[in-house]
């Protein structure tokens, strides 16, 4: 009897959750080290490129988010609190709420695009590939890292490295 379902796309679909599990674990550690929240970074990236016109509504956001309005603008709310983002009436419509991103808004999240430029490569290039994830596989390298410790995306190495470079810029 023929399984229900094609055991490869069950590894295809698991392999990609553990690909986007992994990337969602980079980025919010990411975040976190270069001092805001995943939801504040999520909220920046929004801003910056989801409409491609650098600033975006309440409801764009919303959408982007994939929360309601009520929790969008509280998110909002903290972050112009913060100086990650200013907020303004819309000039065709001043019922309309516009973010965009503050300077320090604009800084963190370069920063933050540098970080996550490297490893969207590496995910593309990696576990979504199935030969790859074979070859991953049998070297043992899918579920554990060289000491044996389950394998997480862990930026710190790469965090610590461009912390220290921005620090000598200064």
């Amino acid at each position: 009897m023929k399984p229900l379902i094609d055991n490869e796309i069950i590894q295809d679909l698991a392999w990609f959750r553990y690909s986007l599990r992994k990337f969602l674990r980079f980025s919010e550690n990411a975040a976190r080290e270069c001092g805001v929240t995943p939801q504040r970074h999520q909220l920046m990236l929004g801003i910056a490129g989801f409409t491609g016109t650098g600033k975006a509504t309440i409801s764009e956001l919303a959408e982007f988010l994939q929360e309601k309005n009520n929790s969008v603008v509280g998110l909002v709310d903290r972050a112009v609190q913060s100086g990650l983002v200013r907020r303004e009436s819309s000039e065709s419509d001043r019922r309309l709420v516009v973010v965009s991103l503050t300077s320090q808004g604009e800084k963190i999240l370069s920063r933050l695009a540098l970080l996550h430029q490297e490893e969207v490569r590496r995910v593309r290039a990696g576990s979504l590939n199935p030969q790859k994830r074979k070859s991953q596989l049998a070297a043992g390298h899918a579920a554990t890292d060289v000491a044996g410790r389950p394998a997480l995306s862990k930026p710190a190495h790469r965090l610590k490295n461009f912390t220290r470079e921005k620090e000598d810029r200064k």
